[in-house]
């Protein structure tokens, strides 16, 4: 197997481009399901080979607790640099173990302090409206979900506009884009080259719940307008003072000029893939190609780890 065991750790740069493309030509509902489920894959796959290389890079060192047949020679010929290459590994986890556990617990916090602020607000309303000077909106999930908007906000906006400001983020809501969003940070966690995936994900989440925003209030153009003005809101207070770090991801505009132009333009087609003959659809479908090879190429060395490891194995 050789370097080919370190695959799964670098060939997540090569989803790039298909973020890129699925940002620009897929209807954003489709990017950001595909997107989430390459960084789950390919997160998952490089997060266990770190594992494996752990295991079987230390089995030969005297006194561990692992079986002898794991330090045999046949063994160490599939894992290169052996110990170094263990003690990499073990280290990496524990950061990455570190990482999630404090975005987890981070994110658990701010949710259970926002649910205690509003304990208070019937539980028959799914809108609560708080008295507060910086304008800020923002979907609080959980049982049931919650969208939370500040007076500020609320005053500064038209009418028609919060109410599609609302149904913004009830789609949110609806579509339970948190744990997509969720599921992505932990995945960009355990391997940072996933990073740029992540960004595409929480892109495409926003423009989700735009078309479903422009759908519910029935007019694009009012959605746009919706989206301008609270973000234009938000940068003349200088931010968002009041929005919970812990669920930025809600509460952030996203790339606000392109989210704009979207909804200014005609809305996105079910399939959106561009046609295979235009040079979108042949650079698309290299991308794919190379995306598909990269996570079963992955896959493909976790496996062979792992064959190697019950090969090793003592009945």
């Amino acid at each position: 197997m050789g370097v080919f065991v370190f695959l799964p750790l670098v060939l997540p740069l090569t989803a790039l481009p298909i973020a890129r493309l699925a940002e620009l030509h897929l209807h954003p509902r489709t990017a950001a399901r595909l997107l989430t489920a390459l960084s789950v894959v390919m997160g998952g796959c490089s997060t266990l080979c770190l594992g494996l290389l752990g295991v079987v890079g230390t089995a030969q060192i005297p006194g561990n607790p692992l079986p002898d047949t794991w330090s045999a020679p046949q063994v160490r010929d599939a894992v290169p640099f052996h110990e170094a290459v263990g003690f990499g590994s073990i280290a990496l986890l524990c950061l990455l173990a570190v990482a999630c556990g404090g975005f987890l617990g981070r994110h658990l916090r701010v949710r259970a302090r926002l649910r205690h602020a509003l304990a208070a607000v019937p539980h028959d309303r799914d809108v609560a409206v708080l008295p507060d000077v910086a304008p800020y909106a923002y979907a609080l999930p959980g049982r049931p979900g919650r969208v939370v908007a500040s007076s500020a906000m609320a005053a500064g906006l038209a009418p028609a506009e919060f109410r599609a400001l609302l149904a913004h983020e009830r789609a949110h809501l609806t579509h339970r884009h948190h744990r997509i969003l969720t599921a992505t940070r932990l995945a960009s966690r355990a391997n940072p080259f996933l990073r740029p995936l992540q960004a595409a994900v929480a892109f495409s989440t926003e423009r989700w719940a735009d078309e479903e925003a422009a759908r519910v209030v029935g007019d694009r153009r009012l959605t746009a307008r919706a989206v301008a003005n609270a973000a234009l809101l938000s940068h003349r207070a200088g931010g968002r003072p009041g929005t919970p770090p812990g669920l930025a991801a809600f509460a952030a505009p996203g790339p606000v000029p392109r989210r704009v132009a979207a909804l200014l333009g005609p809305g996105p087609a079910a399939g959106g893939w561009p046609p295979a003959h235009s040079r979108a659809g042949l650079a698309a479908m290299v991308a794919a190609a190379g995306t598909a090879a990269s996570a079963l190429s992955a896959a493909n060395a976790v496996v062979a780890l792992l064959l190697v490891v019950k090969a090793a194995t003592p009945l």
